[in-house]
């Protein structure tokens, strides 16, 4: 029996593609957790927790392993988030810069996290077959944009304007990853973010501007 949560659960087909009731959701909350985050509005956080959800189970369901697990990452880190910005939300919103040294410090962990969690992915099906029944897809690009995602969320939680550009990064490959997948209407989602990305970058430090 097919239910809500499977990829084939359609609910309409758009330019011949079907389009799946997760895929549906997740996208449409992804767009709103993005956007509320350029507005560095406190209902990003659980707007994404509904898109994680969705977006568990699909990634699952197209071997993209990395991607999965970073939805479990991204739905604990967004009750961090909505926490600490609710405790901020009293005073200012502070945007804030990271210095030269946590810059370079940052960039060696999202190297070194791709490649040791790419590594982890490849051989997943290996060590746990009977839940992993098939390999990894793209291994270390999803390792890419999952280490991105975990940098860029926690930087985003922090108020560090920094976050943007790491989004920048993991949606250029992100919508190459996911249409590679065929999952189309995700792939179109990313290509938009790509772009949401610049925004938020200009318009968080607008408002770091504004509060110095």
């Amino acid at each position: 029996m097919t239910t809500i949560f499977d990829i084939n659960y359609i609910v309409f087909t758009i330019w011949g593609y079907p389009l799946s009731f997760i895929e549906l959701i997740g996208t449409i909350f992804g767009y709103l957790t993005v956007y509320y985050a350029i507005k560095a509005k406190i209902l990003t956080w659980p707007s994404g927790m509904l898109s994680e959800i969705m977006l568990f189970a699909l990634f699952f369901q197209i071997q993209l392993y990395s991607d999965m697990f970073l939805q479990v990452f991204y739905f604990f880190v967004s009750i961090y988030g909505w926490y600490f910005w609710r405790k901020k939300a009293n005073g200012p919103i502070r945007i804030r810069a990271m210095s030269t040294k946590k810059r370079l410090i940052t960039a060696l962990i999202y190297g070194g996290g791709t490649i040791i969690l790419g590594l982890i992915m490849s051989n997943i099906h290996i060590w746990f077959p009977t839940v992993f029944t098939k390999p990894a897809s793209f291994a270390y690009a999803d390792a890419f944009t999952t280490v991105g995602g975990i940098i860029g969320t926690f930087l985003m939680a922090r108020r560090l304007i920094e976050n943007w550009i790491i989004w920048a990064l993991l949606d250029v490959v992100s919508t190459l990853l996911y249409f590679s997948k065929d999952v189309y209407f995700l792939s179109l989602q990313y290509f938009v973010f790509c772009i949401m990305a610049v925004w938020g970058f200009y318009n968080w430090y607008q408002l770091k501007r504004n509060n110095a």
